[in-house]
């Protein structure tokens, strides 16, 4: 990792939730909501549905339209590498495992590409705990 969680979450104006869950009671909703709160533009991918958080969902890495600064992991560990690939693909600067996601490989393949890597934190709590907030302008 290059770049420091607090550097990573400084750059990150726009953040790609792959696994985004509509579901209120998972972390895979409950953290991108607190992120949003703090002003981070959040784009859930899910290819099971059409919108989270009143946001358009996209199936994939590759459908988002717009430029990603990091690509946010709730899958399982072992779909890290291809997810790695994915944000390689699109051009992310940073991908991030939250907290309990952790893979060598994935590590490898974002850091060999020049991405910056976390894994095994959570982005909204390291952006509380950082106090970390965008403004819009």
């Amino acid at each position: 990792m290059s770049q420091t969680p607090a550097q990573i979450l400084e750059y990150a104006g726009t953040v790609a939730t792959v696994g985004a869950s509509s579901d209120p009671e998972k972390k895979a909703n409950s953290v991108p909501a607190r992120l949003l709160r703090r002003g981070f533009k959040i784009i859930p991918v899910n290819p099971g549905t059409g919108e989270i958080l009143g946001i358009t969902a996209y199936p994939d890495l590759a459908s988002i339209p717009v430029k990603v600064d990091v690509v946010q992991v709730f899958r399982p560990s072992e779909e890290a590498p291809e997810i790695a690939r994915e944000a390689v693909a699109i051009g992310a600067r940073a991908l991030w495992l939250q907290e309990g996601l952790s893979s060598e490989v994935a590590r490898q393949i974002a850091e060999s590409a020049g991405l910056d890597y976390v894994e095994d934190r959570c982005m909204a709590a390291e952006s509380d705990r950082l106090g970390i907030t965008k403004r819009s302008s």
